[in-house]
């Protein structure tokens, strides 16, 4: 594929951070968004809602629809489907963008902070991917792109914030599944991940402030997806993509124009990337 107009993205947690931008990209090419998350009414911290997004969509040339979605919810993402199909006629892909982050080891992680990553981190993708999969089936060119990390099992991993990880290994697990019950009917299933920390409300208040000096911005990541978007699904699939790697793939070589801090010599990994 060529660029992205008239096919329809439904892109969970797409009121903010990563979701936003890819919203952003696929609508310069005249994309159908679908923005699906919580955020309908302003957050007292946190910049924008669905319909904000919705608003800088049409303006960047795309056309939306913004759904009040909690990915816990399995009839309102059932019933977000249906709308969507409805007023786009299909949907090309699914971005598992929404996630919920909590840093804590075992002995500090509260039953119901590691239920609620549970539910939406691993089982938001799950509910999600299943209910899109019958309309991706008949899409020529039929995506799922999860934003999880690749499964890096060294030590130094493992001790600091194992329930998270858990979590988000299982998005993984769950997408690279996917990729293979899924690869005869030609839908893709690859997971992206960024190299470096990214400058998004995750992590100014989940992990460092003074990180998102050190961060890069979140259109990194909707370049990334964009590029992924518009390979062919029988040809790409089954993949933890790091960011970086497939922009240099595709000839990408300007990354200071995602600096977060253009004077930025130190950019900071992300987790579960090993430099």
């Amino acid at each position: 594929m060529s660029n992205l107009k008239g096919k329809t993205i439904f892109i969970t947690g797409a009121s903010r951070g990563i979701g936003r931008e890819i919203a952003l990209r696929a609508a310069k090419d005249g994309a159908n968004i679908v923005i699906a998350a919580k955020s309908d009414e302003p957050h007292p911290k946190l910049p924008g809602t669905i319909h904000t997004v919705a608003e800088e969509v049409r303006a960047a040339g795309g056309q939306a629809l913004a759904l009040k979605v909690d990915v816990r919810d399995e009839a309102l993402i059932n019933e977000a489907m249906d709308k969507a199909v409805a007023e786009f006629g299909g949907i090309d892909a699914l971005i598992n963008n929404a996630s919920a982050i909590n840093l804590t080891n075992v002995q500090a992680t509260e039953s119901k902070r590691f239920d609620l990553m549970h539910s939406i981190n691993t089982r938001g993708t799950l509910l999600c991917s299943k209910a899109a999969i019958p309309h991706l089936k008949k899409s020529d060119n039929g995506h799922i792109i999860t934003l999880s990390p690749p499964i890096n099992l060294n030590k130094h991993w493992l001790g600091g914030h194992i329930p998270y990880t858990v979590t988000k290994y299982s998005m993984s697990l769950m997408t690279l599944g996917i990729a293979e019950e899924l690869r005869a009917d030609g839908v893709a299933a690859n997971c992206l991940w960024p190299k470096t920390t990214i400058a998004t409300a995750a992590v100014e208040f989940a992990i460092d402030g003074s990180l998102l000096a050190k961060s890069r911005t979140p259109e990194i990541m909707a370049d990334a997806a964009y590029e992924i978007l518009i390979s062919d699904s029988k040809q790409l699939s089954g993949e933890t993509i790091i960011d970086e790697d497939i922009l240099r793939e595709r000839g990408y070589e300007d990354f200071n124009k995602y600096l977060n801090d253009p004077e930025c010599t130190d950019l900071f990994m992300d987790l579960f990337v090993d430099a």
